[in-house]
């Protein structure tokens, strides 16, 4: 039996995210029509803002870890109406409410993409919160989703 034909793979870069020297990694890899994003978290606006006494809430830091996800998102030919999946997690749960909200505001418009939250014992710097990753179709619109209320 004939293997089917391969997809092209094609890292995706943005100065946005950028790729960090030394991971063992890649932020995002387009296989054909799919974006497939490692999980992205605040980092480093949450070091600074740590640093400078204001740490970053988990609403704060899931709205900068959905930008960064909608930049790879864009930088792979598509946006935020195409991410179709997002796995959460969470080092409190008790901030799903925070993590919640932050999501409303920033797929309103659209449909939600369809989503699973997990709690954490820790990421991998104190000061998380919150870590993301993304499953985006470029070749689908949440814009257009039909059926049940939203």
């Amino acid at each position: 039996m004939a293997l089917p034909p391969r997809l092209p793979v094609e890292r995706i870069a943005c100065d946005a995210v950028p790729e960090v020297p030394h991971a063992s990694w890649s932020n995002a890899l387009r296989v054909g029509p799919e974006l497939i994003v490692s999980g992205q978290t605040a980092h480093p606006a949450t070091r600074s803002a740590a640093q400078a006494g204001q740490p970053l809430d988990a609403h704060a830091q899931t709205l900068v870890v959905l930008r960064k996800i909608q930049a790879l998102a864009e930088a792979a030919g598509g946006g935020v109406h195409n991410i179709v999946k997002l796995v959460v997690y969470v080092t409190d749960i008790a901030n799903k409410d925070e993590v919640g909200r932050a999501r409303r505001e920033f797929f309103q418009g659209q449909a939600y993409p369809a989503s699973t939250l997990v709690a954490v014992s820790a990421l991998v710097f104190p000061e998380l919160k919150v870590e993301i990753d993304a499953t985006v179709r470029l070749d689908a619109d949440l814009r257009e989703a039909t059926g049940g209320a939203r």
